[in-house]
């Protein structure tokens, strides 16, 4: 009885959270407040965590941090700290270019290693750096950089396949992109596996069902393009040709990969990064589940979607609920909260002069659902600021969760909100803090269930 009552718990607890989504292109606030500073990232899973680890570009491109974000569950992230920070000179010094981090654990050494493109400001040196930690998210001894086997190596990925052998993917930019076996301590490049001679960028491996599968970027530097793939059953031959796998023209839905997450036993998630080259703190993340079929693997766009951590079918992705849409300008204001024009708002109108001096509120009353649950509502919003804007949000008059809202220009961009809702009619409120102006809101998009 008692463990027929822990799986009845163990299944209510799974389906009270089947609506929390991850959200292409939105705003991810993090436990401290702050947009999701983890660009280029990888994701490693320990036991039953997730963990993100990827560049800080707080102020712009120089090496900043390498952040560390943990999550249960791939929608809500834990800010824990910085792996590796800027130091006074050296590798990780002042105006040095440090990118795409990825950890691998060794289990003969019981370290986790980090590796990282390690380069000039004007990327003359095209290296890889080496660091390890004895935690996943704690702090790392920076080792040595090199370039492998002698080559140029500029964005690179890192692989471990089945028996533990780890693998370093890496863009040399004088001769293609390469798959180097690392040393049996993953400290060093033992080997060349393999050398595609086409000009493919930010590389991302895959192994699923004994087939490996190859992501990259064409070379358009910051501006985004149709990522393509290429398939084998062996990573030293018969890779197949490369291919698209998002809509043909969509430029891999204004995004380029950064990794491949297997997920469940037989599907995986595509991470991608949104960059704006010209503000690269404000730039945002493209998650998408993959559907993969023998050779073929195809990514439909999706704004928003339930990831499904236990998939047994092609797809990570969970049946996503029903939404119902309330208008802020339905809503009632608070302060000085009034409407405002907004071209691009749907109705062309939306909640403005939220917070500032004045204490403009609005509060969204009769939000319904049909279940007592935690779920990912979107914020529709407008900032026509260059930096981003800040809101409290209460829900049912609970304790306020801070968001951030990026800069939008004069379009209208999601911010997400991770939120506890009861059964039947829910009321959602958003105010200002310490003064400051919160976002021009559009509309909240809530699931119903």
């Amino acid at each position: 009885m008692h463990l027929l009552r822990t799986l009845v718990l163990a299944t209510l607890s799974s389906l009270a959270q089947a609506s929390l989504q991850v959200v292409s292109g939105a705003t991810w606030t993090a436990s401290n407040h702050e947009h999701l500073q983890a660009h280029g990232a990888g994701v490693i899973k320990v036991d039953s965590t997730y963990y993100l680890i990827g560049e800080d570009k707080t102020n712009g491109s120089a090496f900043q941090n390498i952040n560390c974000y943990s999550s249960p569950d791939l929608v809500q992230w834990t800010y824990v700290g910085a792996l590796l920070s800027r130091t006074s000179s050296g590798d990780l010094g002042p105006n040095r270019v440090v990118e795409r981090p990825k950890v691998l654990y060794n289990a003969q050494t019981s370290k986790y290693v980090l590796y990282m493109h390690i380069d000039s400001s004007n990327y003359g040196e095209a290296k890889v750096g080496v660091a390890t930690g004895d935690t996943v998210c704690g702090q790392y001894t920076y080792v040595n950089s090199f370039q492998p086997l002698s080559h140029q190596s500029r964005d690179m990925g890192l692989f471990a396949d089945d028996d533990g052998t780890g693998y370093l993917l890496s863009e040399d930019r004088q001769n293609g992109l390469r798959i180097m076996q690392l040393s049996d301590d993953y400290l060093s490049v033992a080997s060349s596996t393999y050398l595609w001679s086409d000009s493919i960028e930010a590389p991302a491996l895959l192994k699923l069902n004994g087939r490996y599968y190859m992501f990259g970027s064409k070379l358009t530097g910051w501006d985004p393009n149709d990522n393509v793939y290429s398939t084998s059953t062996s990573l030293t031959s018969g890779w197949s040709a490369w291919a698209t796998f998002a809509d043909a023209g969509s430029k891999t839905y204004t995004s380029q990969t950064n990794y491949v997450l297997p997920v469940g036993s037989n599907a995986a998630i595509y991470l991608g990064d949104r960059w704006h080259s010209s503000a690269l703190m404000t730039s945002t993340y493209v998650w998408l589940p993959l559907t993969i079929d023998g050779t073929s693997v195809t990514m439909p766009n999706a704004e928003s979607w339930v990831p499904d951590l236990s998939a047994t079918s092609a797809s990570a992705s969970a049946a996503k609920p029903a939404e119902n849409a309330y208008e802020a300008e339905a809503a009632a204001y608070g302060g000085q909260a009034r409407d405002v024009s907004c071209s691009s708002c749907s109705g062309s109108t939306a909640a403005g002069y939220i917070g500032g001096p004045d204490l403009g509120t609005v509060t969204f009353s009769g939000v319904h659902s049909d279940a007592t649950t935690r779920t990912t509502i979107r914020v529709r919003y407008v900032n026509g600021d260059s930096s981003p804007r800040y809101a409290n949000v209460r829900v049912n008059g609970g304790s306020p969760q801070e968001l951030a809202f990026l800069p939008s220009g004069s379009s209208v961009m999601s911010s997400t909100l991770h939120a506890d809702l009861k059964e039947g009619d829910n009321e959602i409120s958003f105010e200002g803090i310490d003064g400051g102006w919160g976002p021009d809101i559009d509309e909240l998009i809530v699931p119903v269930s």
